[in-house]
């Protein structure tokens, strides 16, 4: 008998979506989703850099569309999903495309973005590894491991004191328990990003209170 060891429903079944590949399209629309949400605002250009095996079959596969359409906020099965990009261009957003078919990343189905608008811009690296699941490596130029299959809080914040003990004390305030938590900076008093994977997916009071946090520019949860 042959121990089988699943990471999600998704190992399982696969995801209920819109288009041919799972690791093409739905994987492409979460990645998508989670940048756009981290963003938190609405972008006036994003730029997608395609890797190997995204790079060759992006416009067959329709990683385009699912790439933009998670920008969009779509989910897998959006049935908007193939017009995303006419749906974009409605809305302002600039899209482009850079396109690295003969690159060494570790992963084939690879893609960086770069989002941003007037105010601020952010960039990601996102990799689809199958089934619909994902793994976020680096973000704002830190390298990061997010999986996104436990419930995930990302805040981004200004580096000063005393940051991580006000989110820490209002998460045990909910008896919210931080199963991982890695906190990374660009330097010194400048942005940092505070990654927590919890045991609880009922954390609504306590990311609306953490969002009256001085010193925060943004915070996500994901479910």
């Amino acid at each position: 008998m042959t121990n089988a060891k699943f990471q999600s429903v998704f190992d399982i079944i696969g995801p209920v979506m819109i288009g041919p590949s799972s690791s093409h399209t739905a994987g492409a629309v979460r990645i998508g989703k989670i940048v756009s949400s981290i963003f938190g605002e609405i972008p006036t250009e994003v730029e997608f850099q395609l890797y190997n095996s995204f790079a060759k079959t992006y416009r067959g596969h329709g990683t385009d569309v699912a790439l933009v359409a998670g920008i969009l906020g779509m989910d897998t099965d959006d049935p908007r999903i193939p017009d995303s990009l006419d749906i974009a261009r409605e809305k302002g957003i600039k899209v482009y495309w850079k396109i690295n078919k003969d690159s060494n990343t570790p992963h084939p189905n690879t893609t960086r973005i770069i989002i941003k608008n007037e105010h601020k811009s952010i960039s990601a690296t996102g990799v689809s590894i199958g089934g619909g699941n994902i793994q976020v490596t680096e973000l704002n130029g830190f390298a990061v491991n997010l999986n996104m299959n436990t419930p995930t809080i990302i805040i981004v914040h200004q580096d000063v004191p005393g940051m991580i003990a006000k989110v820490t004390d209002i998460l045990s305030k909910y008896d919210i328990n931080i199963a991982q938590m890695n906190v990374t900076r660009e330097s010194a008093g400048e942005k940092a990003i505070m990654i927590i994977e919890v045991d609880s997916r009922q954390c609504g009071d306590s990311i609306a209170e953490i969002e009256g946090i001085p010193h925060l520019h943004n915070v996500n949860f994901f479910n």
